[in-house]
Formats: C-alpha cells, structure tokens, sequence
C-alpha cells in the first residue's frame, strides 16, 4: 500500500507485575515504551552506560574523582551538575 512508510519491527519484552501494573493506566503503552527508550538513548551516564550501577573499577575511579569535585544545585535550574573544585578556588 502506498503511503505506509518502512516496516516496524515489532520488540517484545518482559516486565515484573510491578510495573505491569504501574504502566496499566497508560493509553497507549507502546508510545509511551517508544519515548521512554529514545529518551534514554539519548540520556545514558557516560560513567555506568545507562545501568545505573558501577563496577568495583568504576566505583575506585569515582572515588578519586569526587576528592576534587562535588555536586552542587544551579540556581538558574535548580538540576544538580557536578564542579571542579580547583575551578572554584
């Protein structure tokens, strides 16, 4: 038919009840699943690639790199962002 567009690839996954039952009031549930991912994709930690955990490695280099910077709030839009101590001074 013309006008359709490239085919979808249909994905399919599976979630615990929780969160079944957290997303069963949503209208539609594959544009919401459709957004959440594109959003992540695009909003991945560089340091943990998106798992939301570190490593023992990964963890040690954290470490050292927090003895010379901290998280502090902007006060144009109040989101947290890490600073260079040695920038402050």
């Amino acid at each position: 038919m013309k006008g359709e567009g490239p085919k979808a690839e249909v994905i399919t996954f599976k979630v615990d009840e929780a969160l079944s039952e957290a997303m069963s009031g949503i209208s539609n549930r594959s544009s919401f699943i459709r957004g959440a991912i594109l959003s992540a994709l695009g909003n991945v930690c560089p340091l943990c690639n998106g798992t939301g955990t570190m490593n023992p490695a990964q963890r040690k280099h954290w470490e050292e790199f927090t003895r010379h910077h901290h998280l502090q709030t902007c006060t144009e839009c109040n989101n947290t962002h890490l600073v260079c101590d040695h920038e402050v001074q």
